[in-house]
């Protein structure tokens, strides 16, 4: 059994819905994890912005396009379909619409924006629910809201969830491909809620490790993780095998394909998550797995946004207990830190997340003299960088020779090297590091 994922570009349109099912209607017993139509949540998010703002008339012109769009898509793709297939996804669809306007007439709460963003997925999956029945597919549904439940601190709870997923896939009966929605989940107090991090992928994750399942695919429209960023570097090439570790730093340090966290349950789980390409379905994708590292750098990915912070003190010289009051200040504000780097008169760290700069910057001055660097970005190098594998370091290092790099960091990882430079020296470190690593 296999677990496939298809994010919001995959079912973008009623061909891509088309297409999705082609794609899976072989597949026996597998589920199938769905995110909202493209642009569906831009358009739920523009309806709670309207109601934060005091404007329920800007709102409900908001779901009324909305309407229209999804009225337009059940026409296209139930064009040839019996009736009673294009009355189900109608009414389907009805019942969300109407859930949402009802939000609209209620006064504004904590949890108006979560109710309305919900919809996007349960009507991408009522949509193919019920196109797939027209084709004859034997298709289930396994609501996420009867299963998917997290804690008070937002992460999910995989115990419960595997036992509600078992029980809910028993009840539900046989079926040749079993739906659900990705993102959406209940807190723990039995409020619709989200996933947040890795959104869709996520839930695949959670589903294929609560179930045992034999792969996880994540199709986008992508043929895998490339060994560099395709949008300022020419002539990429997908990476056809990532250890888990690997996949985790290229995601964190800006491959946006995946997100570092999603594919934790399945890790532990031993269980192999594959990147496909719905655009290209027979393209071979990246796999991703526990097998051991391959001696080789793999890919390279760019972290943008960064400020660099430097704390010099002559008092750190043979002090115990200065690092740990540096953390402290960042922790007290909740401003997680990317890279360290430390010296015996001071330490430099990078942080992505500036909302906190002031009150951060005033109290590290207390410790020392401080010097900020903005509009800098974390150039990240992935691969088999076990200490003992000589010559990788010094390959990274030879490639940017002539751009100016403020900080390294190495060691902290076996799969990692990252560089901090200028944001205005990105594709230039990018390209080289390219040529340096991949085509010589």
């Amino acid at each position: 059994m296999k677990v496939m994922k298809f994010g919001g570009t995959s079912v973008g349109s009623p061909q891509r819905i088309k297409d999705v099912a082609a794609l899976v209607n072989s597949k026996e017993g597998n589920i199938v994890v769905l995110s909202a139509m493209s642009g569906t949540t831009n358009q739920l998010l523009e309806i709670a912005d309207y109601l934060q703002m005091g404007n329920p008339v800007g709102a409900a012109e908001t779901l009324s396009r909305l309407e229209d769009k999804y009225s337009g898509v059940i026409s296209e793709l139930f064009a040839d379909a019996e009736e009673e297939y294009r009355c189900g996804a109608t009414k389907a669809i009805s019942l969300s619409i109407e859930a949402i306007r009802s939000e609209i007439e209620k006064p504004m709460s904590g949890q108006t924006e979560k109710n309305i963003v919900s919809r996007g997925e349960l009507m991408s999956t009522a949509l193919m629910l019920n196109y797939m029945l027209s084709q004859g597919i034997n298709a289930k549904m396994l609501p996420a809201l009867d299963y998917m439940v997290i804690d008070a601190s937002g992460e999910p709870i995989a115990s419960t969830i595997a036992e509600r997923l078992k029980k809910l896939k028993k009840e539900t009966g046989e079926a040749d491909l079993y739906i659900t929605q990705g993102f959406i989940c209940r807190n723990s107090e039995g409020e619709v809620d989200n996933l947040k991090r890795g959104g869709s992928d996520y839930t695949a994750s959670l589903v294929g490790a609560a179930l045992g399942a034999d792969e996880i695919q994540i199709w986008t429209d992508i043929d895998g993780m490339h060994n560099n960023d395709p949008r300022y570097v020419d002539n990429t090439a997908p990476v056809r095998k990532l250890h888990f570790e690997e996949a985790a730093e290229l995601a964190y340090f800006g491959a946006k394909i995946l997100h570092p966290t999603c594919i934790l349950p399945a890790k532990l789980a031993n269980i192999p998550v594959r990147l496909l390409n719905t655009m290209e379905p027979s393209a071979e994708g990246t796999l991703i797995c526990n097998a051991r590292p391959d001696h080789r750098i793999k890919a390279v990915a760019a972290k943008d946004n960064i400020t660099a912070i430097k704390i010099k003190s002559g008092r750190m010289l043979l002090a115990y207990g200065f690092l740990s009051r540096v953390f402290e200040i960042f922790e007290r504000y909740r401003t997680s830190i990317d890279m360290v780097v430390t010296s015996e008169v001071g330490v430099s760290v990078t942080i992505d997340n500036e909302q906190r700069l002031p009150e951060i910057l005033a109290e590290l001055k207390t410790l020392g003299t401080i010097t900020v660097d903005k509009d800098m970005v974390i150039i990240c190098v992935v691969g088999d960088l076990e200490w003992s594998n000589r010559g990788f370091e010094a390959a990274v290092v030879n490639a940017l020779k002539d751009l100016p790099v403020r900080m390294i960091s190495y060691g902290g990882s076996n799969y990692n090297i990252s560089l901090l430079v200028r944001k205005a020296d990105k594709v230039k470190a990018l390209s080289l590091l390219s040529e340096y690593l991949f085509t010589k």
